[in-house]
């Protein structure tokens, strides 16, 4: 399986979208060489603003310069972005609904030696509570590119959220990226498996095993938390008997609260994995945190298997 890192994707991407649109700047809050917009810096030097450890300024900078024509990428860790600039964002970009981009690196775990002070596992919940704001997570290299290109087409604030880990290509390469809609990247009959970010292939990878046990699972990636069409997730559940969603988030205001949100008053049994309201912790290796906190594809088909029975 192809791996590719969203991170590089994400630089790279950037640097096309400048050549294409000079209207597009790029402002990082010290950490170019971790968010790859270093990459956009050699490039577009003059289009490229250093704002220091100071990400709250980096936002209402940002929000300056799409009163001007501009569209701004501000960058920095997810767990700064979404935090330590939410005033601002609140305030200066979405209340106006200013056609700004907010990208968040090194999201959920994947900064796995940095513990709980660089890992947002609650970011999700932040962005979806603010109105007019779009919140996107791609699930591998391939949608990271797609999503990229269509914040950049589209109109007002946008959060995306970007794992800093290698991730398998799970995405068809001739898929289209469109804000808002979920789909299917495995049929199935027996249950429905939610997924976003690095839990699709996890998904996946679950699937996989349920078929040896003769169970049929569809996994469906929801790329856009927001805004959210309810009514195609409740069809891409129709048929089927149990609901999985699994995030690299809190199960607190993320995809978990999504999905049962949408399935409200339908008799249908809904099992989330996610962070168990809990912070982070620091390891040397980002797979032994992700079995720490059970974001693994065994946890996925044992609640699946639990929720059939």
């Amino acid at each position: 399986m192809t791996m590719q890192n969203p991170r590089e994707v994400y630089g790279r991407t950037l640097v096309q979208l400048g050549r294409e649109n000079p209207d597009i700047v790029v402002l990082d809050a010290d950490l170019s060489k971790s968010t790859m917009t270093c990459y956009f810096e050699e490039a577009f030097p003059e289009r490229f603003f250093e704002m220091g450890i100071a990400e709250a300024n980096m936002t209402s900078f940002a929000a300056g310069l799409s009163l001007t024509g501009k569209i701004p990428f501000t960058n920095s860790f997810a767990v700064f972005a979404a935090g330590r600039a939410y005033d601002q964002i609140r305030q200066g970009i979405c209340i106006p609904a200013l056609n700004v981009k907010i990208v968040g690196s090194s999201a959920g775990l994947s900064d796995c030696g940095d513990g709980a002070t660089h890992q947002s596992v609650e970011d999700l919940a932040i962005m979806r509570a603010i109105p007019n704001m779009t919140v996107l997570v791609p699930a591998d290299g391939s949608e990271t590119r797609k999503m990229t290109r269509a914040a950049a087409q589209h109109r007002g604030p946008v959060y995306i959220r970007i794992n800093r880990e290698d991730l398998p290509d799970v995405v068809p390469e001739d898929r289209e990226f469109v804000i808002g809609e979920p789909y299917a990247v495995r049929d199935g009959s027996d249950c429905a498996v939610f997924a976003c970010g690095l839990m699709v292939s996890r998904a996946l990878e679950a699937a996989e095993e349920l078929a040896g046990r003769g169970i049929s699972a569809r996994v469906v990636n929801v790329s856009t938390l927001k805004p959210v069409d309810e009514a195609a997730l409740i069809a891409l559940a129709e048929g089927t008997k149990a609901i999985v969603a699994a995030e690299e988030h809190s199960v607190i205001g993320g995809l978990g609260s999504l999905i049962s949100e949408a399935f409200r008053g339908r008799k249908v049994p809904i099992a989330r994995i996610g962070i168990q309201d809990q912070y982070g912790q620091s390891s040397r290796d980002y797979d032994e945190l992700l079995k720490k906190y059970g974001l693994t594809s065994e946890r996925i088909a044992a609640a699946v298997n639990g929720l059939l029975r």
